[in-house]
């Protein structure tokens, strides 16, 4: 028998599908060699704890961004969810009604940007700038710009354990596991796939367009206001001034793991495996001392280089079309 050799075409095929996975593997070498404390125990979980926010984040935007959408208002939602849902256990004692304060407030906020993007049409972009500024001055309004303070048991959803694993991580894996579900088992993502592929051909394929971008955003809302909940649990505090530019961040994770801003292309394993990639970025820059201001260019030249190179692959995905086309067209005559 003659053994199967690795033939260029096959690296180079294994190399474009799991690049991300070695990227991440690759970043996990580097800081482990630039800081010794990197590869501590309680530094690896803190990576895990913090990073399950922006993980959980990225996954919702990873499937607007699927569907040709975006939301630039998770942030804002994000502080006006965890602050409320912090206020109503500070009123009532109950852990699992303020829990679902969180969720019902980040689904609300959804629910505007989902009603102007499906039903007014209203770009994306303006749709979910409109709810960020609603949503920040509501929570600064409602607090008065002032933190929250002595918030009691409330800190178990983000700092409880169950068994040994830390809370955080079991939600961040339970929403990684139901978005790849949605996507990969559902006629709802083979929907968001077909509608950032070609909206016009989705619709004349019978898909309810509207609606799916609205039940889309929908699903967004729970995340949004689950990660506010957690992120406010982990702080021990209601901050309304919180997670700034965390839109970003997930934007930067779910366009690093892979998805297309051009639409119909995403995996939610891809999206977990670049909001890793962020937070062990982030992470090492930390422990190397690395002025903030300086960590913000650095991520900036990141969200670039992921835009660029994504152009790129849509170009490459578009050349063969291009020429089946032009076959087409000079057989024909």
């Amino acid at each position: 028998m003659r053994a199967k050799t690795i033939t260029g075409p096959n690296v180079s095929a294994f190399l474009s599908k799991y690049s991300i996975f070695v990227i991440l593997v690759i970043a996990f070498i580097l800081s482990s060699l630039l800081n010794r404390n990197f590869l501590s125990p309680t530094n690896l979980s803190n990576i895990l704890k913090q990073n399950s926010v922006i993980a959980i984040l990225a996954f919702g935007e990873t499937m607007l961004i699927i569907a040709g959408l975006i939301d630039l208002a998770n942030g804002a939602v994000l502080a006006l969810a965890g602050v409320l849902s912090i206020a109503v256990f500070k009123a009532t004692g109950s852990l699992a009604l303020a829990f679902c304060v969180g969720i019902v407030i980040g689904i609300l906020c959804n629910l505007v940007s989902g009603a102007l993007v499906s039903v007014y049409k209203t770009p994306p972009f303006i749709a979910t700038l409109a709810v960020m500024t609603m949503s920040r001055g509501a929570v600064l309004l409602y607090t008065a710009g002032q933190s929250i303070y002595q918030i009691g048991n409330f800190v178990v959803f983000g700092q409880g354990f169950l068994g040994f694993i830390p809370f955080p991580i079991i939600f961040m894996a339970l929403i990684m596991v139901l978005t790849w579900y949605l996507l990969n088992h559902c006629r709802f993502g083979r929907a968001l796939y077909a509608i950032g592929g070609n909206e016009e051909a989705a619709n004349a394929s019978g898909i309810q367009v509207a609606k799916t971008k609205f039940f889309c955003y929908v699903i967004n809302g729970c995340l949004v206001g689950l990660a506010g909940v957690i992120f406010m649990s982990r702080n021990n505090a209601g901050l309304p001034s919180a997670a700034q530019g965390y839109e970003f961040e997930a934007l930067t994770a779910a366009v690093i793991g892979g998805t297309s801003f051009s639409g119909g292309i995403g995996t939610a394993m891809g999206t977990l495996a670049g909001a890793f990639i962020v937070g062990i970025l982030n992470n090492i820059m930390n422990l190397l001392g690395v002025n903030s201001y300086i960590q913000q260019i650095v991520k900036g030249i990141i969200i670039a280089l992921a835009v660029i190179l994504d152009i790129r692959a849509k170009n490459k995905r578009a050349r063969p079309k291009e020429l089946v086309a032009e076959k087409a067209d000079s057989g024909g005559k």
